[in-house]
């Protein structure tokens, strides 16, 4: 079939145009700039709806009107304009409303490095909403991944009707990488994804696409979407959203595991850090070391069950990220009497396959 020569940015412009996406607003920032540029190339001659906002507010709001319209919204930035979308993501949370937000993470704090990389969003991701609700947060750690990945974040977010994140980073978003065409074979949209059952449904805005009147509101509401200030009807809905993701969190979870029996080390990673991760498994194996990887790609929820299980029987664990510890802390919690070992670095440069060789033999 051939291959197909591309960055990750142009790769989820590119699930997104397959997974039905019709509306996209964004505001320009460095390294998530061509992911607005390739959605302004491929949605308007399709009839679909493409435009910048006069700055990451307007056009996180553009698209949560649309997705509350009955659209396929997705809109992309970086840590900064994350920040700034923290009161329209926990809207989005309290209004059930379905968007997809890619995050191409550069070096923070704050304006940090524009052109380098990290995975400094992390918690800020899953914790950035007054509330505190569940989210959901895909990682990537190649185009492939990019590809794939975006397409299941717009399967769950019509599914269950809330922001999900794609946490890539300027690696990811920015390097181009050879694509063997096969990866995306019988992949297409997910024309089933949403989700009828009662603990879900409440107010699909598909709905207004068949001129059903709803209502429509962020505040707390009980079914009907009607404000009220009734502790059990307020109770009974916050539970409802926070456990229609932690109860799902098996069908989203996503992760590849490379091990063998008897492994004694479980070398843990997620995004671009996880190719280096790859590289060192095979430079400690060739040592004579057992050591197992695992890749995490949904970060959030947290896959309790799945986690538990690959780090079972392991005398060891080690937790590579490219910050200075925001998943490690969930593995800690879950790993009970196993030793934790933390390796990160925050400084603009990628994590080198040597260097995690070099932790793991500590």
């Amino acid at each position: 079939m051939g291959s197909v020569f591309l960055d990750g940015n142009e790769a989820v412009a590119r699930a997104a145009i397959l997974a039905g996406c019709d509306f996209f607003a964004g505001y320009p920032i460095t390294p998530a700039t061509s992911i607005f540029h390739h959605m302004l190339d491929f949605l308007p001659p399709l009839g679909r709806v493409c435009m910048q906002g006069e700055d990451e507010i307007a056009s996180i709001g553009f698209c949560l009107g649309a997705a509350a319209g009955g659209a396929k919204v997705m809109t992309a930035t970086s840590g900064p304009g994350i920040s700034l979308f923290s009161e329209q993501i926990s809207f989005a949370i309290g209004a059930e409303i379905p968007i997809v937000i890619v995050d191409v993470q550069r070096l923070g704090p704050s304006t940090g490095s524009a052109t380098k990389g990290a995975d400094g969003d992390i918690q800020f991701l899953r914790w950035g909403n007054s509330g505190g609700l569940p989210v959901i947060v895909l990682v990537p750690v190649d185009v492939k991944d990019a590809f794939v990945l975006t397409l299941r974040a717009f399967h769950f977010a019509q599914k269950y009707r809330c922001p999900v994140f794609i946490a890539s980073n300027k690696e990811v978003g920015m390097v181009r990488e050879s694509v063997d065409l096969e990866v995306f074979s019988g992949l297409d949209e997910d024309k089933g994804c949403s989700c009828e059952s009662e603990s879900l449904k409440v107010v699909n805005p598909a709905s207004l696409r068949t001129k059903e009147l709803v209502r429509l509101t962020s505040s707390t509401h009980g079914v009907d979407n009607y404000i009220t200030t009734d502790p059990q009807v307020i109770g009974d809905a916050i539970l409802r959203m926070e456990q229609k993701l932690l109860s799902a969190s098996g069908e989203l979870c996503c992760m590849e595991v490379d091990a063998n029996p008897g492994d004694s080390t479980l070398l843990v990673t997620y995004g671009v850090t996880a190719r280096a991760a790859a590289e060192a498994l095979i430079s400690l194996r060739k040592q004579g070391y057992g050591v197992s990887l695992l890749v995490i790609k949904t970060l959030f929820p947290v896959a309790e069950g799945e986690l538990k299980s690959e780090m079972k029987g392991k005398e060891k664990i080690v937790v590579v990220e490219m910050n200075r510890g925001q998943y490690v802390r969930e593995i800690e919690r879950l790993a009970g009497d196993i030793p934790v070992h933390f390796y990160g670095q925050m400084n603009g440069e990628l994590i080198t396959p040597a260097s995690i060789v070099r932790e793991v033999l500590q």
